[in-house]
């Protein structure tokens, strides 16, 4: 699949979305990509996820990892087609942590899988997990990369489309001084909150 071909999908979907956005990491955006809206078509969800598969196929993967919530239906669908279990990490008191009894053996070469990454704070936090398990990280695999390209893991990575995005810093937010409304469409809060 081509970018224009991934974008036309997203925007079918009605996920491309134009507004005033705060976004999981904490930046301002006038754009969110509401990968869900994507992903709650399975055709859709196995089309692009099939594409992350294709790219690690030859990479040994026993397991694959996503953080809650976001790239935990890209993990499954990833994990799917490549035929190995799926785990996901999930936020308590803070910090991402693997519970519900999941494992990861020593030296289990680990496919970190997610939906969208900005400044990649979830994904780096997934990284640790499997690291400090004994893991190895044989990539990590995303749909939309936000950062344009900037995000950096130390592994293999692969995203189908690159975005650069523009994002401020909450206090310097021009949308914030033209006092728009701003919206938190992520997976941490589900509401509308006041300009700052």
């Amino acid at each position: 699949m081509n970018s224009a071909e991934i974008l036309s999908i997203f925007r079918q979907s009605e996920a491309l979305l134009d507004g005033h956005f705060q976004l999981t990491s904490g930046l301002h955006s006038p754009q969110y990509f509401q990968c869900a809206k994507v992903l709650q078509h399975p055709c859709h969800t196995e089309k692009l996820c099939a594409v992350i598969a294709s790219h690690f196929k030859g990479s040994d993967v026993g397991v694959v990892i996503a953080p809650a919530l976001g790239g935990i239906v890209v993990g499954q669908e990833v994990g799917r087609q490549l035929g190995v279990r799926t785990l996901f990490a999930e936020r308590k008191d803070g910090a991402m942590q693997l519970r519900r009894g999941f494992v990861i053996h020593p030296d289990e070469r680990v496919l970190v899988c997610e939906d969208v990454v900005t400044t990649g704070g979830s994904v780096s936090e997934v990284i640790k997990i499997v690291q400090a398990l004994g893991g190895k990280v044989a990539g990590v695999g995303f749909i939309v990369d936000r950062s344009g390209g900037i995000v950096s893991f130390g592994v293999p990575q692969f995203s189908l489309l690159q975005m650069d995005v523009v994002t401020y810093e909450p206090q310097k937010c021009p949308l914030c001084k033209q006092s728009i409304p701003v919206v938190k469409p992520g997976s941490r809060t589900q509401q509308h909150s006041i300009t700052q």
